[in-house]
């Protein structure tokens, strides 16, 4: 033993001193250039070939870089085995993976397989800079097959920017923006004001049959991952929905569970609060991608349906000159204060949901919502611009079943589990559809009563329904039968009040009194 140490002394010294006498006899740029033309031969027989994606760019950061940080961390490492680093971004709901230090990974793409390795090098002393950069070098080097470069190269990184881009959203809070100002910008030039989206509704919670969640998911689904088919047949990635029904059937609630579904942020759209088409474009082109656009109650924002007073102002006046020779808009003149600041016409609506401005951006849904489709111009419900129409009914049993495991931990075992309690889920199911409530008078009634139990909840709901179907009338049913009503026509009766009352303060002079006259008329009818 120890002459294997002897002997391991004398070689290490021999070789110090044929490394002292190289240094010594070839100078330090010969040297360079041997290693230099060593690496290419050992390159150009290598079966590989290797990209390095450096952390910077010059005096800016690598997109890419971070693009691959955050998809190995969260796809491929995992599953590899890999030693991580754990973080939690500003602003960030999630925690985030980082590869170690000169790790590797593993990851396939089209049946290619490829090795990312995290390589992290100490930084050579600078000067001064105005901006310092960091004192680790820090790179991903990818190794490919010469044979698989056709097929990784470019697809491979767009896959990994698009998979980063969803990470990175998805790990971040989801914002509810409004148009507070109407179209006016802030500070940042933006029109919206932004809320973090805290709404908890989900498809599971949603009250609702579930054989049409199931097609809504799957409408949804079909949507985020049809970039490719709607590339392909030349259409606006875009869809619109709209939510119909009585009210409290859940069309909000609705609303969030396709947000929280997707991961997408909400735009609600006051569109009283907007001035002109051109500032509803506006609002628009300062949308993101991956977002839901919502109108609610389109029925009642604005007044959309008369067509025969758009018509009648198709056709503009010629213009008269001014004094220093310019046109004046004699529209603009004439128009009373009301009509002025609020200008927003079908059209522009339309060009809204289904025009050349729609197309700005991609990934976008508009929701509609109201309560009276019938009103609504059926220009605003063709295809393309309303591609799903979803009636929110009033509770159904199915939609009852999920209440009463949202509010009262309440399943269909837990149900029969006694004779009592199957008897008072027999009489739900009996008298749910003859009361017609909607799933939010029912969370109402059990809101008060979760703290009395279960059961005794269940048959203080039952009595509920009881009450309210014996105090319809017979013929309600028929009229519902139909599409109409007794709540119907009563709700139509007091929109044309509203509408008899509110005419001769928008039209003014002889055009406010002949609507006022004709309201009258239609009243009396």
């Amino acid at each position: 033993m120890r002459e294997y140490w002897t002997s391991l002394a004398s070689l290490m010294g021999a070789v110090a001193f044929l490394q002292g006498v190289v240094h010594a006899v070839f100078p330090a740029e010969l040297r360079a250039a041997v290693a230099r033309l060593l690496g290419r031969a050992t390159r150009a027989f290598s079966p590989y070939c290797y990209f390095d994606v450096t952390e910077t760019e010059g005096m800016g950061t690598n997109e890419i870089y971070d693009a691959v940080q955050l998809y190995l961390s969260s796809s491929a490492a995992p599953a590899a085995g890999a030693r991580l680093t754990l973080s939690r971004p500003h602003n960030a709901s999630s925690f985030t993976f980082g590869l170690a230090a000169s790790d590797r990974v593993l990851d396939a793409f089209r049946g290619a397989a490829v090795t990312w390795e995290h390589v992290v090098a100490p930084r050579q002393a600078q000067g001064f800079s105005w901006r310092p950069l960091p004192e680790e070098k820090r790179r991903f080097t990818l190794r490919i097959r010469r044979g698989d470069r056709g097929v990784l190269l470019p697809a491979y990184l767009d896959h990994i920017l698009a998979a980063a881009a969803d990470i990175r959203r998805r790990s971040q809070d989801r914002l509810l923006y409004t148009n507070a100002r109407g179209g006016a910008m802030d500070a940042r030039g933006l029109p919206w004001d932004p809320v973090p989206f805290k709404h908890p509704s989900t498809f599971d919670t949603l009250a609702m049959d579930p054989e049409r969640k199931a097609a809504i998911m799957a409408d949804l689904r079909d949507f985020a991952d049809g970039s490719a088919f709607y590339e392909r047949t030349g259409r606006a990635w875009k869809r619109g929905y709209l939510l119909y029904g009585p009210p409290g059937t859940g069309k909000s609630s609705m609303i969030a569970a396709m947000a929280n579904h997707l991961g997408y942020d909400v735009y609600d759209l006051e569109l009283t609060e907007v001035g002109s088409n051109a500032e509803l474009r506006k609002l628009l082109m300062k949308t993101t991608s991956k977002s839901i656009i919502v109108i609610e109650d389109i029925d009642c924002s604005v007044d959309l349906t008369n067509r025969a007073t758009a018509a009648a102002a198709a056709q503009p006046p010629k213009p008269r000159a001014s004094i220093d020779g310019g046109a004046i808009d004699q529209d603009a003149a004439a128009a009373p204060a009301g009509a002025a600041a609020r200008s927003i016409t079908l059209s522009g609506l339309l060009n809204f949901t289904d025009g050349l401005w729609s197309c700005c951006g991609s990934e976008r849904i508009f929701v509609f919502t109201t309560n009276h489709i019938e009103k609504l111009d059926p220009a605003l419900l063709r295809s393309g611009r309303m591609d799903m129409h979803i009636f929110m009914s009033y509770c159904t049993f199915p939609a009852l079943k999920i209440l009463l495991r949202n509010y009262l931990d309440d399943d269909s075992s837990a149900s029969s589990s006694s004779a009592a309690a199957a008897a008072t889920m027999a009489g739900l199911e009996t008298w749910i559809d003859a009361a017609e409530i909607t799933p939010a008078d029912v969370s109402e009634v059990l809101i008060k009563n979760r703290r009395n139990g279960r059961e005794q909840a269940m048959e203080q709901l039952l009595e509920v329904l009881k009450a309210r179907a014996e105090k319809r009338p017979p013929s309600a049913a028929a009229g519902n039968a139909t599409g109409g009503g007794d709540n119907e026509e009563e709700e139509e009766e007091e929109e044309e009040e509203k509408r008899a009352l509110e005419s001769p303060k928008e039209g003014g002079g002889e055009d406010g009194q002949d609507e006022e006259t004709e309201a009258k008329k239609q009243l009396s009818e």
